[in-house]
């Protein structure tokens, strides 16, 4: 979701963050680095768990639990209000790409840390409205214990599409997001964005800029397999991509 679909962690939810703790009277700040770097940390609640625990300790209160949940759900309105005024656009193949999976009846998912809130905020003022229904199931926020790198949201997911690991693609953009999948047994590709440009890849079938568009070919950066040629990822070039191809 975050950073595959779209580019949403630097000027989408960081500043629903930094608006969440100002709101509460807190002094935290998270500027860009230190958001890229607390990204290491998957899910937003943990996140600022971390944050306390790491930059913060003179943070530290009894009912902090208490605090983060309040933060949070402050933080979820925050963004869900920027992306209604606001719009984040959609990364370059990836309207395009789901379009040619919908036209040929390819089972869609949505498998992210982020709250369902979040999820259906961004594909409604990206996508028609109805764009949620697009999906036969949207696994998000804590509808399993354990996030990403662990690779329960990915087997939560695949049991309900009832389908198994080698008969599906996964798409990330982060280290955390490749090793949940890969331990599901998933073919991934992965698009890198400013902020998981520097991760560790291996691993993915392919690494790439973007999805491409026609007139903004995508660039290979790395992964075990090569798109002979192709300027876009489409339905053609995932296929090849599946072991059974």
């Amino acid at each position: 979701m975050d950073g595959t679909l779209a580019d949403t962690e630097r000027d989408g939810h960081r500043l629903a963050f930094n608006r969440a703790f100002a709101e509460a009277g807190l002094d935290w700040e998270w500027d860009v680095a230190l958001y890229g770097d607390l990204l290491a940390i998957t899910g937003g609640k943990e996140r600022m768990r971390h944050y306390v625990e790491r930059y913060r300790p003179d943070q530290r209160r009894p009912d902090l639990d208490e605090l983060i949940v309040r933060l949070h759900a402050a933080k979820t309105r925050h963004y869900t209000s920027l992306v209604a005024a606001e719009g984040i656009p959609l990364r370059p193949g990836v309207r395009r790409l789901l379009d040619e999976a919908r036209a040929r009846g390819v089972l869609l998912a949505i498998v992210t840390t982020t709250t369902a809130d979040n999820v259906v905020s961004l594909l409604q003022h990206a996508l028609p409205r109805d764009a949620d229904r697009w999906f036969a199931v949207i696994g998000a926020g804590d509808v399993v214990a354990k996030k990403k790198p662990a690779p329960d949201i990915y087997h939560y997911v695949l049991d309900r599409l009832g389908v198994a690991p080698a008969e599906c693609i996964a798409f990330e953009d982060s280290e955390n997001g490749l090793r949940s999948a890969l331990a599901a047994g998933l073919t991934t590709v992965v698009t890198i964005t400013d902020y998981s440009r520097t991760h560790d890849f291996r691993g993915a079938a392919v690494v790439l800029d973007h999805l491409g568009e026609p007139g903004n070919p995508c660039h290979v950066l790395g992964g075990t397999a090569a798109l002979d040629g192709a300027m876009q990822i489409d339905l053609g070039v995932l296929e090849r991509l599946l072991p059974a191809a």
